[in-house]
């Protein structure tokens, strides 16, 4: 039997209360397991030809790869940056019964 691929996908939002949101929304539509929010930290980036800092708070999803599109699909919807961050880093290695909890979790 193949070893699925696990992820975790960062995202960031400009308040608690919108952290909490997608992280929510996420595990109840199981498409992560779980969700932590941190923050605030403070994030420099370039938008529309400018040097931008603001205060974010990060989302950090435990998902698999086999749900993966369908938790980009729910963050491009749920999310209300026009370009949000959405990055997923393969999780080469872990507690095989945490892996197993999350692969049941996001089982659909």
């Amino acid at each position: 039997m193949a070893m699925p691929d696990w992820l975790t996908v960062l995202t960031t939002t400009d308040a608690p209360e919108k952290a909490d949101a997608l992280a929510r929304g996420a595990v109840a539509a199981r498409v992560a397991a779980c969700a932590q929010v941190s923050g605030p930290v403070t994030s420099v980036y370039r938008w529309k030809g400018e040097i931008e800092t603001a205060s974010e708070w990060q989302v950090l999803f435990k998902t698999t790869e086999t749900r993966y599109a369908e938790l980009e699909v729910y963050l491009r919807e749920a999310h209300d940056y026009d370009t949000p961050e959405i990055i997923a880093t393969p999780i080469v290695r872990g507690s095989a019964a945490y892996l197993e909890w999350l692969e049941q979790e996001t089982a659909g």
